[in-house]
């Protein structure tokens, strides 16, 4: 059994960050969880272009912007400038309208926002971060919290920490997470009833050698009534790379049924009914349903609508797990749960706990 001050159990943003601000505080005495191979959570980029989390609004989201700059991250503007496409009708002429621009603006990540990741990573101890270790079990007493976590062949490590942030979404946590004793009774039926942002939904991209709509004045921006993808844009990159990319109409149980090939067949004639014949010849495609990801979403996700939910209770005001057990996934962020803004507050909010607590017992 290993002990530690803190175990975050999960390493996608709100995972690292938190890592990185306790790190910041001078607590090292930290493991990092994660049950992927890799970091990342739902920020996933291949090739700089983003399968998970997009766009984040400055202006609005002070928090994340500061972190951004302070990794020195550069930035990219959503091209949005010139027509958009609407499509009632898979066999009608799509019909053109103005476009219009985000306000506030939306800012992605020059090179994806798995840069994010990369640089949250990188100023790490990679000793702290323990991959392929999926948690299922928290035990509490008066003293610690005892967690098992079991790697891909079964095996299972212990670990002991006087405080644990849970940096996975309620409701996933819910569904994998033995937890004695019981949670307040309240938590687990409000965690099961928490959406978990990006969990019913899938992303297509497809990659061009230019960006040939806005040759015709389209901004790449498209919205359909008949899919298979209901929302498109421009996802080109700062190198100069060419791409538009979709979120799916099609539900989860109807993805299930089709394999990536004929998903990616599908959505190079909509592209190409929409925006003309070069669109049917990508030179890469990707797709992630994120609704197949074990690490994501739970049976309840997968008939949902991927909703931002209100965020639930985050730390017990009372019992064994008062001061034990603090959620800090984006979903228990107050201001922007679901949101990648969500995940850097929540973070922030649980390791400011566990600093005051820490401060409080000594």
């Amino acid at each position: 059994m290993r002990t530690v001050r803190v175990v975050i159990v999960g390493a996608g943003l709100s995972g690292l960050y938190a890592a990185h601000l306790l790190k910041r505080a001078g607590i090292e005495d930290f493991a990092l969880l994660e049950a992927r191979a890799a970091p990342g959570g739902r920020i996933r980029s291949e090739d700089g272009f983003d399968l998970g989390a997009t766009w984040f609004w400055p202006a609005l989201q002070g928090e994340l912007d500061g972190l951004v700059r302070q990794l020195g991250l550069a930035r990219l503007a959503q091209h949005e400038a010139g027509d958009m496409l609407l499509q009632h009708e898979a066999a009608a002429r799509p019909m053109r309208t103005p476009g219009y621009r985000s306000s506030p603006a939306a800012v992605r990540l020059a090179g994806g926002m798995g840069t994010l990741i990369d640089a949250l990573h990188g100023v790490l101890d990679r000793s702290r971060i323990v991959t392929g270790q999926r948690v299922r079990r928290l035990r509490c007493d008066e003293q610690a919290v005892e967690l098992e976590a079991e790697d891909g062949q079964g095996r299972i490590a212990t670990w002991r920490a006087g405080r644990v942030l849970l940096a996975v979404p309620p409701r996933l946590a819910a569904a994998t997470i033995d937890f004695a004793p019981a949670l307040p009774e309240t938590w687990p039926r409000r965690w099961k009833a928490t959406a978990t942002w990006m969990a019913p939904h899938a992303k297509y991209v497809a990659a061009y050698e230019a960006p040939f709509w806005r040759e015709q004045g389209l901004s790449g921006e498209a919205r359909s009534a008949c899919g298979p993808l209901a929302e498109i844009h421009d996802a080109s990159v700062a190198d100069g790379r060419a791409a538009l990319f979709g979120f799916f109409a099609w539900p989860a149980g109807v993805r299930r049924g089709l394999s990536d090939d004929v998903l990616k067949s599908h959505c190079r004639a909509q592209l190409a009914r929409l925006f003309g014949p070069r669109a049917a010849h990508p030179t890469l495609e990707l797709v992630k349903d994120w609704a197949a990801d074990p690490c994501t979403a739970t049976a309840a996700d997968r008939g949902g609508f991927g909703q931002h939910a209100a965020a639930p209770p985050a730390a017990a005001a009372q019992g064994v797990w008062q001061g034990r057990l603090i959620g800090i996934a984006s979903e228990w962020s107050p201001s922007f749960s679901g949101y990648l803004a969500g995940a850097v507050e929540a973070a922030g909010r649980g390791v400011h706990a566990v600093t005051d607590l820490m401060e409080t017992s000594r």
